[in-house]
């Protein structure tokens, strides 16, 4: 059984940062791609980042690109998202999820545990 727990959320305003942290259990985080999506109100879930099981590749979606950084720390069961240059429409809830195989992708149907959510408001 893997667990996923999000943490970092919270209230910011437009232009400032925030970095979120999902930490897994399990003893093979290393072999697995991580992904974070988000969810705000009334909209479907969108994916918003994934990265490789070593980190060497990273997709982002276009409305994140170049705002949004997301890392791994093997050693310490840990996926990062560094978020910089915030929006009040990246309000939602941000959630981590692994995904059974080593390469990353953007299809939520790909990822097999999902963490609880961290909310992300920005304010304008």
């Amino acid at each position: 059984q893997v667990q996923l727990v999000e943490s970092g959320g919270g209230l910011a305003q437009a232009g400032g940062s925030l970095r979120l942290a999902c930490a897994a259990s399990g003893r093979t985080f290393s072999t697995y791609a991580m992904g974070w999506f988000r969810q705000s109100p009334g909209k479907e879930r969108e994916f918003v980042a994934s990265i490789s099981w070593s980190g060497a590749n990273t997709v982002y979606a276009d409305s994140v690109k170049g705002r949004f950084t997301i890392s791994r720390d093997n050693a310490k069961n840990t996926a990062i998202l560094q978020m910089n240059s915030l929006k009040p429409e990246d309000t939602a809830l941000y959630y981590c999820a692994r995904r059974q195989y080593a390469i990353a992708t953007i299809d939520a149907n790909d990822y097999d545990y999902w963490g609880q959510g961290t909310q992300v408001t920005v304010s304008s």
